[in-house]
């Protein structure tokens, strides 16, 4: 029996669910051949890598490998950009892609496989793939007969606040499978009993808790390490304004792509800096100053031209409420320079007859009330009710 694995007595921190199962769930594995679901996130508190941890132990027989969006390394910058299946040079193992010609591992990709291990950090915000991929490993193993193993990381914006209209139905897409809303309070573990139960999914389940977190925690409370779990999400700051403008990507502006401070950078050529924010602070949003800017993106919307625009400083993490804010940032860009302005052109998370915006939002709601100048107020008030009922399934789900 191998030593335990990772365990610091003298700091009081997180144990993830990951070093958990290594530590105190091991036996949960044996005799069973392992597919791992991972990327470069999927780390230790000392670093070290749950796929070398893994190929390495005597007692877990891992014979495959699975990488979600922006490849198993995170090294695919941009969205839709498909990974190549690929031979692991460190292991010689596959890696199969979960963002290529399927989302969803098939047959021949689990034919060597007993249990698929999901070990990846989320950021909190339903407009994120990685939970989605899980829930396709989860789809895959009810039809195939597999188990699935998650381990639980800590929702990085807490798990606590939730906020946001709630997807609807014919709106369901890779960045919005289930009816949950825009900030959703749980953690990826949580989630996996939600989309297995309440959504009814149905597969051999089983999530392994973290030890020590708590829901008021934001991630810097947990004394983890913080690895971006993809390339435009280099810190938790990142996390905290994602839920807010994450919105833009449904438009022609930039989401601050291609700059060293995405998400917390947006605008456009056409935006005079001064008269966005003066808007924008008529709300008196708590929580957040909005600070003129101007920024080049050096790749995507609007590469190498200067866009006027803002940063999102937030100053109480507490009171910031994200997504309303996000939602008047359109509102507010729309209002301003309607002549100017576009929804995005071209499909968002390949679903090529809706609006991306509408994509982004999980539903057309949003869209049509900023086009008829409906107030925000409105708008905010239009989500309480899905909100409501959210919250009453949630609590059922809660490990925390």
């Amino acid at each position: 029996m191998p030593p335990p694995i990772f365990i610091d007595m003298t700091t009081k921190r997180v144990r993830p669910g990951i070093e958990v199962l290594l530590n105190d769930k091991i036996a949960s594995l044996s005799g069973q051949r392992i597919g791992l679901v991972c990327n470069q996130a999927s780390v230790l508190p000392d670093f070290g890598h749950v796929a070398d941890l893994f190929f390495e132990h005597p007692e877990i027989d891992l014979t495959t490998l699975f990488g979600p969006q922006h490849g198993i390394r995170g090294d695919v910058q941009d969205n839709m950009i498909e990974t190549d299946h690929a031979i692991d040079s460190h292991t010689g193992l596959w890696i199969y892609s979960l963002y290529s010609e399927t989302r969803e591992p098939t047959a021949k990709m689990l034919e060597n496989v007993d249990t698929i291990v999901f070990d990846l950090q989320d950021v909190g915000c339903r407009i994120y793939t990685f939970v989605y991929t899980m829930a396709n490993c989860m789809r895959a193993a009810k039809k195939l007969g597999k188990r699935v193993v998650v381990c639980d990381r800590p929702n990085p914006i807490n798990g606590v606040a939730v906020e946001g209209n709630v997807t609807e139905t014919e709106f369901t897409s890779f960045v919005g499978q289930f009816e949950i809303p825009t900030r959703h309070g749980m953690t990826t573990g949580e989630l996996a009993k939600l989309f297995n139960e309440h959504f009814g999914i149905g597969c051999d389940l089983e999530v392994i808790p973290m030890d020590g977190w708590r829901r008021e925690m934001w991630f810097e409370d947990t004394g983890l390490p913080w690895v971006m779990p993809s390339p435009n999400i280099p810190t938790v700051d990142t996390c905290v304004v994602f839920p807010a403008t994450v919105h833009v990507e449904g438009t022609e502006m930039s989401e601050g792509r291609g700059t060293t401070k995405v998400f917390e950078l947006n605008g456009a050529p056409y935006i005079d800096p001064w008269a966005w924010v003066a808007e924008l602070e008529k709300f008196d949003f708590p929580g957040v100053a909005f600070r003129q800017t101007f920024f080049q993106p050096t790749f995507q919307k609007h590469a190498r031209v200067t866009c006027g625009g803002l940063q999102l400083h937030v100053t109480d993490r507490a009171t910031f409420m994200p997504v309303i804010v996000g939602i008047a940032m359109i509102k507010t860009a729309y209002d301003l320079y309607t002549e100017q302005f576009e929804w995005k052109r071209e499909a968002y998370e390949y679903v090529f007859d809706k609006n991306p915006f509408d994509v982004v939002s999980g539903t057309d709601k949003i869209r049509k009330a900023i086009e008829a100048g409906v107030s925000l107020n409105e708008v905010e008030a239009s989500w309480q009710d899905g909100l409501l009922e959210f919250k009453e399934a949630r609590n059922k789900f809660l490990l925390y």
